[in-house]
């Protein structure tokens, strides 16, 4: 929970520019990703740049735990009762533990989308809890909660498997091959070897970096269908299929499936590599290495 948190805290900014840009907000539509970076403080002041952060938190701290512990169990599932080991077991438990958290969370993460599209003066929710209760009233109910769920189940399937695979992988090769350059004994426990913090970082950010290329269309899909009505194209995005179609239609590949790519690696690479240092770091001030 603490990694999730320390994670998207550092790059909030950047989430609520990706958000403005992906779904082509009319105030900044014309824009890219540097100048509205730069255009959000003076229209909105600099929490601006942290609008949904709230939300955010109150999500991500479930979210974070549930993905890192539910790695851990699948991965023991995963070997104990399929005999399946090495790398594809992180793979498979990654991908698991992925979409667990987010359908856990997911009326979460809609509520912080709602609230993170919003510009000052043109508020339709007063706040989380407001957003909550207008979602549920307008949108169908609980139902309003998971518009967009498949493209994010679909997404968060690749992404958070290749997220943990990679770092996994990159994390026991470079223990075995260079153990004294790489690697360092554990606060808790000598005898075991974890990577120094810098590498750490360094193999969070590949991990994301390469989670985020495969998966990113389907993210872009996924906000689309989250805000449904308060964009005024919604009746053409209904579903994952004519969302993804509608997109690559209007506005191409790279304008379109890949429009904000750039800053989301601007924002995925720290962002995963402070989350798996983070879950590193806390591992061993809570003894359990």
């Amino acid at each position: 929970g603490v990694a999730g948190c320390c994670a998207k805290t550092t790059t909030a900014p950047l989430d609520r520019v990706k958000i403005l840009l992906q779904a082509h907000n009319q105030h900044y539509k014309h824009l890219g990703v540097f100048s509205t970076l730069c255009a959000v403080p003076k229209k909105e002041g600099y929490l601006g740049l942290y609008k949904g952060n709230g939300a955010m938190m109150i999500r991500i701290f479930p979210y974070g735990a549930i993905q890192f512990m539910a790695f851990d169990q699948y991965k023991k599932v995963i070997k104990k009762q399929l005999g399946i080991s090495g790398h594809v077991h992180r793979l498979m438990a990654g991908s698991m533990a992925g979409i667990t958290a987010v359908i856990c969370t997911y009326p979460l993460d809609m509520v912080r989308v709602r609230l993170a599209f919003q510009v000052k003066g043109e508020h339709k929710y007063m706040g989380i809890i407001h957003a909550f209760k207008m979602i549920y009233t307008k949108e169908g109910g609980f139902s309003g909660f998971y518009r967009g769920l498949m493209p994010t189940v679909v997404g968060m399937a690749p992404y958070a498997g290749f997220s943990f695979f990679t770092f996994g992988t990159l994390k026991s090769i470079g223990l075995a091959q260079a153990p004294n350059l790489l690697g360092r004994p554990s606060l808790d426990n000598p005898d075991v070897l974890v990577l120094k913090t810098h590498v750490n970082l360094l193999c969070g950010g590949i991990a994301g970096a390469i989670a985020q290329t495969i998966s990113y269309p389907l993210d872009v899909t996924r906000r689309r269908m989250q805000l449904g009505g308060v964009l005024p194209d919604s009746e053409k995005c209904l579903t994952m299929v004519q969302t993804l179609k509608y997109v690559y239609q209007q506005h191409g590949v790279r304008r379109g499936l890949y429009r904000g790519l750039s800053l989301n690696y601007i924002r995925c690479i720290p962002s995963q590599a402070v989350a798996f240092t983070t879950y590193e770091l806390m591992k061993q001030f809570l003894h359990l290495n």
